[in-house]
């Protein structure tokens, strides 16, 4: 199963690696991974997405628990969340395709952010599948480049991660 691990890590060099070191040295794979400054200059929120049953994303959450560099651990799949995922989509946009392309990125509430005479750049955020499903809907030999984010999580209520 996919879990959205969110943490509150201390802004300092190396934490980064020893965190993605305990991955590489346990053989767990992480999916995606996002590290952004907090309102508070000392600390980072990164979210990470990797997948296992409940024996391994127990086992995940106690080992990252125990690095100093971890302040606050919530595993956002255990409960009611909101999780989203920005990706850039380069398409070939002739004349022949403009339309088309126009028109889904209007269904799927995509952004078109740059025009040139030969592509478009679509912006779309919005949950995972939502994405997957824009990518199925675009025909292959359109899509030129493709750049995503991984999700993003927060908490909803007052569930949330804060010291």
């Amino acid at each position: 199963m996919r879990h959205i691990i969110s943490m509150l890590m201390e802004n300092e060099p190396g934490a980064l690696s020893r965190i993605a070191g305990l991955f590489t040295a346990r053989g767990y794979n992480i999916e995606s991974l996002i590290v952004a400054p907090t309102e508070d200059a000392s600390l980072s929120r990164m979210t990470l997405v990797t997948s296992g049953d409940e024996a391994i994303i127990e086992q995940i959450t106690k080992q990252l628990n125990k690095l100093i560099d971890v302040v606050k651990l919530l595993d956002l799949s255990k409960g009611p969340h909101i999780e989203r995922e920005m990706m850039l989509i380069k398409v070939r946009a002739e004349r022949a395709h403009r339309e088309e392309v126009m028109r889904l990125a209007d269904i799927f509430g995509g952004k078109i952010v740059d025009v040139t005479n030969t592509s478009f750049v679509v912006e779309l955020t919005g949950k995972s599948t939502k994405l997957d499903g824009f990518l199925d809907a675009v025909d292959d030999d359109l899509v030129v480049e493709v750049v995503r984010t991984g999700p993003s999580g927060i908490a909803r209520g007052n569930r949330g991660l804060s010291i």
